[in-house]
């Protein structure tokens, strides 16, 4: 396995929000474990946001007696996102605030993801990139009702509303994922941030087109950024199955 991450503040934000966590060795019953979000409210909550939900996934994670992958992220989502409610009702500074999370292990041949919100997990092989996660996103929603059509949706004004999040109530509505991977497969998790300003076709072309996982990874966030940064942009690249 052979992994690269990097975050950006991207050309507009004067802070960075995102937050990301990877392991290519063990977490407690997982042999590989790899994490981004990217926190919503004033500076310092969206800040604590991602953060505060990143350490408590790992650190749930790391001592959990679980071996089954989604219960294990289940358990620890859910963890978190009691967590951040009590510190956003035990602290005005931090009312309103949330995060997306979006999460991976590799398991053999078997890719098991877990996402709340709109960070997203891709693969992306010579033929084709798939987006693996859903987006809760409003106009998402209206997407799949038949409501808007994707090239709309992709300008929408609204396009940044999620219609869930880590940390906003009691208990967090996560969606679970398993899908097989095969040689040549690479996986990559980002925040929206480079997803709003580089389109999925440009996305697989650029990671196709550089020489290693550094150079596809700078390339991604390189590309964002020139065409516009409006927010964050972080990345995340899995090579599962290259030494």
């Amino acid at each position: 396995m052979k992994t690269f991450s990097m975050t950006d503040t991207g050309q507009r934000r004067d802070t960075n929000q995102d937050y990301m966590y990877t392991s290519e060795t063990a977490v407690g019953n997982l042999p590989n474990l790899f994490l981004v979000a990217d926190g919503m409210g004033g500076h310092a909550a969206g800040d604590y946001a991602s953060r505060c939900t990143i350490e408590q996934t790992v650190d749930s994670i790391s001592h959990s007696g679980l071996t089954e992958p989604v219960a294990l992220m289940q358990e620890a989502v859910s963890r978190a996102n009691l967590l951040l409610l009590s510190a956003a009702q035990n602290d005005p500074g931090k009312a309103g605030m949330g995060t997306t999370l979006v999460a991976a292990t590799c398991i053999d041949h078997q890719l098991y993801a877990a996402n709340v919100g709109d960070s997203r997990l891709y693969i992306i092989n010579q033929e084709t990139i798939t987006q693996i996660t859903r987006d809760h996103s409003l106009v998402e929603e209206m997407v799949r009702l038949g409501e808007m059509n994707e090239a709309d949706a992709k300008f929408h004004p609204d396009k940044n509303i999620i219609t869930r999040a880590v940390g906003v109530f009691e208990e967090v509505a996560v969606d679970f994922f398993e899908t097989r991977i095969e040689e040549g497969d690479i996986i990559l998790m980002c925040s929206d941030g480079l997803t709003n300003e580089v389109s999925d076709a440009d996305i697989r072309r650029i990671v196709l087109g550089q020489r290693d996982i550094v150079e596809k990874a700078e390339k991604l966030v390189e590309t964002a950024n020139r065409n516009g940064g409006h927010d964050n942009i972080t990345v995340v690249l899995i090579e599962p199955f290259v030494e």
